[in-house]
């Protein structure tokens, strides 16, 4: 047991290390997307949580999770971009209300940053637990 609780607490550092990355490019495209191509602010945010989801997906199944076999379409692929499209309705939401507050492009970069934390923890144990789940001894026979 007290070795599972080091693996996972191994996971979620790396996870943290993961989410960083996602967060700066997501971050940059929304920066790139409102500022030098000047889209409305839910294309921008859009395009933003589509490109970051591509080095978080990539880097959370090789670096955190360590899964090298092929990448399963239906089992990974999918759910991966399901919830991120849940994360993208939700950040969606929150920079239309930001944009209509206030057109100031830090306070809807800002409201695309509270959406992410809103969904961190459970995106986690989305990942631990289903997409990446590794069979254990028992369930293999």
């Amino acid at each position: 047991m007290p070795s599972q609780i080091w693996d996972l607490r191994i996971k979620l550092l790396r996870y943290s290390g993961v989410s960083i990355v996602a967060i700066a490019v997501t971050q940059t495209s929304l920066w790139v997307g409102l500022v030098i191509l000047d889209w409305p602010a839910i294309g921008a945010n859009t395009f933003a949580v589509s490109i970051g989801a591509i080095p978080a997906y990539l880097l959370n199944r090789s670096w955190v999770w360590r899964r090298t076999d092929s990448h399963s379409l239906r089992d990974e692929i999918l759910p991966f971009w399901l919830y991120s499209l849940v994360g993208l309705a939700i950040s969606s939401v929150l920079v239309g209300i930001a944009d209509r507050w206030s057109s100031s492009t830090p306070i809807v970069m800002l409201a695309n940053l509270a959406a992410y934390g809103l969904l961190w923890v459970s995106k986690f144990f989305l990942l631990e637990k289903i997409l990446f789940r590794r069979p254990h001894r028992d369930d293999e026979k």
